[in-house]
């Protein structure tokens, strides 16, 4: 009886050892399939977002290498880096919102008590800026026309300017 208690004892526990193996051996290779299938989504996504972040800045001063050959041009005596032109253009503009009656660049005029300043600034090549602005109550966009004068001070024209619709 105790012989066959231990013969028992023994299958389990070698058929305990079996199963407990295959197990182990299929989570594994498992949890690779699975790994390798994340990093792969992970990858396409990555991917897929540079590509739309590329779209997205197809239309910047950064990526377009025709604008940024206008300020190297070879006959001047002075070159601009678009790299240091780019925070220069929006500080002046965004600078230009202290102004008691708002930021003269919106194309608007004081609506209500409050000034129209201006939110965010992109500089789309060497001659366009589109911003958005608001008086809190009051949203538009607006496309600027800038100039890098001789002694390098910058000026700005307003283009066109809209204004939204107040939302209810």
């Amino acid at each position: 009886m105790k012989k066959s208690l231990f013969l028992y004892l023994f299958i389990l526990t070698l058929l305990f050892t079996v199963f407990t193996y295959m197990f182990l051996t299929k989570q594994v290779k498992f949890e690779q399939d699975r790994y390798v299938k994340t990093t792969t989504k992970l990858r396409d996504s990555i991917q897929l977002l540079k590509t739309k972040l590329a779209d997205a800045n197809y239309f910047s001063l950064e990526n377009n290498e025709n604008a940024q050959n206008y300020f190297d041009v070879v006959s001047t005596s002075k070159t601009i880096q678009y790299e240091k032109l780019i925070p220069a253009v929006t500080e002046k503009l965004l600078d230009l919102n202290s102004n008691p009656k708002g930021n003269p660049y919106t194309g608007q005029d004081q609506i209500g008590a409050n000034k129209f300043i201006i939110n965010k600034v992109k500089v789309l090549n060497h001659r366009w800026i589109i911003a958005d602005f608001s008086d809190g109550e009051y949203w538009g966009e607006v496309l600027l026309k800038y100039f890098v004068n001789g002694d390098e001070s910058i000026s700005f024209e307003v283009n066109q300017s809209l204004l939204y619709q107040k939302q209810k």
